[in-house]
C-alpha cells in the first residue's frame, strides 16, 4: 500500500493548519508530517505531542536519547536519520550519538539510565521491573521524568510505525544522518 506525502496544497482542509505550522517551525514540511496530513487526527495528534513535550523536564540531549533508543529498537531509519540531526543540533556529545546509532551503552552514566530505562519500558512493553525504576531514579531522575519518557516512547512508537508502514523517505535536509538497521548490533 502506498502513502502519499502529502502538501499544504494535497492534504485534506483539517491538516492545513498543522503543516503551515509545522512549516514555519522547521523551515521546511517533514516527509513524516506530509505522510500523517492523510489523516487530520493523527498530524494533530502528532504536534500536539511535539507542542506538549516543549514543556518536558527531559532536557533536548535527554530527548534524542530516547527518540534514538526507541528508533534504533524499532529499526525506524527515517527517525534514526532525522534525529540524529537534531541531536547534532541541541549540541550532543558525538560519542553519545554515535553509541545510540550503534545501539551501544552510553560512557555517560545519566545519559546510559536513560537509555537503559527506555528499552526496559520497549522490552517489558511498560510493566518496568522496579529496579530498572530505581535505578533510573538513583542516577538523579524523579517520577516527572519517567513520564515524559513514556510520553516520547509514545510518540517515537507513532513514527515509527507511521513510517513502517508508509515506507517515509529521508528528507533531503537529513540525508547526511541516514541509517541503516542492518550495520547496528543490540547492545
Amino acid at each position: 500500500m502506498e502513502f502519499q506525502i502529502h502538501t499544504k496544497e494535497t492534504a485534506p482542509e483539517a491538516s492545513r493548519p498543522t503543516l503551515d505550522a509545522t512549516t514555519k517551525k522547521y523551515g521546511f514540511l517533514p516527509n513524516l508530517f506530509g505522510v500523517l496530513a492523510e489523516s487530520p487526527t493523527a498530524v494533530q495528534a502528532y504536534a500536539g505531542i511535539n507542542r506538549a513535550l516543549e514543556q518536558s523536564v527531559l532536557s533536548p540531549v535527554d530527548q534524542q536519547v530516547v527518540a534514538l533508543t526507541v528508533s534504533t529498537t524499532n529499526d525506524c531509519a527515517y527517525c534514526v536519520g532525522a534525529h540524529s540531526a537534531v541531536a547534532q543540533m541541541v549540541r550532543m556529545p558525538e560519542d553519545i550519538l554515535a553509541a545510540l546509532r550503534d545501539q551501544r551503552p552510553l560512557s555517560d552514566r545519566k545519559l546510559n539510565a536513560l537509555r537503559t530505562l527506555v528499552m526496559s519500558v520497549m522490552r517489558h512493553r511498560g510493566w518496568v521491573p522496579e529496579e530498572d525504576l530505581e535505578h533510573f531514579v538513583a542516577e538523579g531522575y524523579a517520577r516527572r521524568h519517567i513520564l515524559d519518557v513514556l510520553t516520547l516512547v509514545a510518540l517515537k512508537t507513532l513514527s515509527n510505525y507511521v513510517n513502517h508502514i508508509s515506507h517515509t523517505p529521508l528528507d533531503l535536509q537529513f540525508a547526511w544522518q541516514a541509517w541503516n538497521a542492518k550495520a547496528a548490533t543490540v547492545a
